[in-house]
């Protein structure tokens, strides 16, 4: 697979570049940036065509908005922030390619930037319309694609937009090269031992990753809500406990597919456990054996930690993909920070996918100490299941 770079374009002074960017950032409930971490990714790519002193018009999506314009979705804080950061002048243009988009990117000079509207204001987004498409590549005579977060989905700004583009005018931004060659490298060539930490509600969200991954990998180690699937495949009662019963001989298949191929898998002794999923519910710590009925398991107990911990130690290579518990609920986030702080201590390549995780390295302090943040939930995960992602696929060499 060849993408051509950013810098493999000839991009001259003047120039007009559209940059697909992923600024879908938390907010909180003032209208607040939460977490900027995306916005300060882009910034490479951003800066390397205000060198050139090309034309920059910069395309996101924020959320999921039902129908045409909302304010809570309004890129706004974004443009605010980009100011903020790049200290340049970010127009903002209220609406995706109407009269005010196609008036400001007429009258863009040279090194000036121009952020649209939320591309999902327009219905045509999602739809990987062609004509919105098209609407949006007469923006610019280049294209390029730094939204790694998005490119699983076949959306008009990572998809279809391509097709008004040739391989010369086309390219992936810095970010997007650097997500692909990280989980490329990882997967292909990691350095050993490798062990997969995979946690998150459900089975079936992980089920290809997984099967995808023992190959890989020299050690398994499985937490959150998943797990119980997976106990119960043993045989264990697990109360009222999250489990995918249409799964149970899939959880077997992988244990046996793992114990085949020499993989050390690993599962909690033990765990937290509570008569309701809610803050006030009554907790206690039981070992996996011991779950009383109907009580449910919501957090990895210390036992667990710790044994988890010991496993990862020695590992040159850690992939960690979902939290060990419900991590939003206090009362419930030990598990995953303490499994937090133990990955940020080990020695070796420390690697975290998915949105959950990501926000949870944070929360615990330990994102200085990981090697790599993917900025892409659904994309990483979607690349660690082996599969093809369209919006990368559209810009891969014929």
């Amino acid at each position: 697979m060849r993408l051509n770079s950013v810098k493999d374009l000839e991009i001259k002074k003047g120039e007009r570049v559209f940059v697909r960017c992923d600024f879908n950032v938390p907010m909180d409930e003032f209208g607040n940036i939460a977490d900027d971490r995306r916005i300060k990714e882009a910034l490479p790519t951003i800066k390397y065509l205000l060198d050139i002193e090309a034309k920059i018009i910069l395309a996101s999506h924020m959320g999921r908005p039902k129908e045409g314009f909302d304010e809570k979705y309004s890129l706004a804080p974004v443009a605010k922030r980009l100011h903020h950061l790049l200290h340049e002048e970010i127009f903002l243009a209220t609406d995706v390619v109407g009269t005010d988009a196609k008036t400001k990117a007429h009258n863009l000079k040279d090194g000036e930037i121009l952020l649209l509207e939320n591309v999902r204001f327009e219905e045509g987004e999602t739809k990987d319309d062609i004509e919105f498409a098209k609407s949006l590549a007469d923006f610019a005579d280049f294209y390029i694609n730094d939204a790694f977060g998005v490119s699983h989905r076949a959306h008009a700004s990572v998809h279809a937009i391509t097709n008004f583009f040739d391989d010369d005018h086309k390219a992936g931004g810095f970010l997007l090269l650097k997500e692909i060659n990280f989980f490329h490298k990882l997967l292909q060539s990691p350095a050993r031992p490798f062990s997969a930490v995979v946690g998150g509600s459900k089975v079936s969200g992980k089920l290809q990753a997984l099967i995808n991954l023992l190959p890989k990998v020299d050690k398994m180690v499985i937490g959150g809500g998943m797990a119980f699937t997976f106990l119960k495949a043993l045989g264990y009662e697990v109360g009222k406990s999250l489990v995918e019963d249409d799964l149970i001989d899939e959880a077997k298949h992988i244990m046996d597919e793992a114990k085949r191929l020499g993989v050390k898998f690993y599962l909690p002794v033990d765990v937290v456990v509570a008569d309701k999923f809610d803050e006030s519910a009554m907790v206690q710590y039981t070992t996996y054996q011991e779950i009383p009925e109907g009580w449910m398991g919501l957090d990895i107990g210390p036992a667990t930690v710790r044994l988890f911990g010991e496993v990862l130690w020695d590992s040159q290579t850690i992939l960690w993909n979902g939290p060990m518990g419900v991590y939003e609920m206090d009362k419930f986030s030990r598990g995953s920070f303490k499994i937090s702080h133990e990955i940020a201590r080990t020695h070796g390549i420390k690697v975290v996918g998915g949105g959950d995780t990501a926000d949870l390295v944070q929360r615990a302090g330990d994102d200085e100490e990981m090697t790599f943040i993917s900025t892409g939930g659904g994309a990483s995960l979607e690349l660690l299941e082996g599969k093809k992602l369209p919006g990368i696929e559209v810009l891969t060499h014929k």
